[in-house]
This record gives structure tokens, C-alpha cells and sequence, in this order.
């Protein structure tokens, strides 16, 4: 039975364990266009090469299976001030207060 891997008690442990982000992290609604391209709250943006975007279970994703989706993230942007890091947010992640752009 495969399906029963899923539930390890490590698997149902982890997703109790509540994530936590880099101080330097933004929020915002992301929507990939056309990968690279995204636009963020509306105005557009790209990912940095090597971006990582991480869903609600922490997995990495690949941008383009996330195209036209509109997502609640978190993010970090690299040195040159491409999007770096994302996180998808679950809804609990969500309602949680974090600045929209750098003070």
C-alpha cells in the first residue's frame, strides 16, 4: 500500500510543525506568467535563476506548474532584486501579519 508512506508519523508531524522565514521575508500575491516572468501584487517581476518555490507541505515546485495560479507567498529577493525564495502559504500562514514591501 503506498499510499500509507504518506502517513508516517514524521509526515503527520511535519505538517503540524508551523514553518518559519528569514526576517528579510516579504509577502505578497504571486502569479507565475510565463516563467521566468511572475507578477507580484500586480506589477511585473521575475524569478531569479535558480529561484526555489516551496508549497504548503515546504516541497519544492517547479514555476511552471504554477502558471496563471494567483498565490499568497512569501519571498525573498536576491542581491540583484529577482525573487529568490518563495513559500506558498497555507490560509493559517496567510492571516498572519508580515510587511507587504521593505520598510
Amino acid at each position: 500500500w503506498p499510499s500509507r508512506a504518506l502517513l508516517t508519523p514524521q509526515a503527520v508531524q511535519a505538517q503540524c510543525t508551523p514553518r518559519t522565514f528569514p526576517e528579510s521575508t516579504l509577502r505578497g500575491k504571486l502569479v507565475v506568467t510565463l516563467p521566468p516572468h511572475v507578477t507580484l501584487d500586480g506589477k511585473a517581476d521575475r524569478l531569479s535563476p535558480g529561484a526555489r518555490i516551496h508549497d504548503t507541505g515546504n516541497l519544492v515546485v517547479l514555476s511552471g506548474s504554477l502558471v496563471n495560479q494567483a498565490l499568497i507567498v512569501n519571498y525573498v529577493r536576491d542581491g540583484h532584486g529577482l525573487i529568490h525564495q518563495v513559500w506558498i502559504l497555507t490560509p493559517q500562514e496567510a492571516a498572519l501579519k508580515r510587511p507587504a514591501r521593505p520598510a
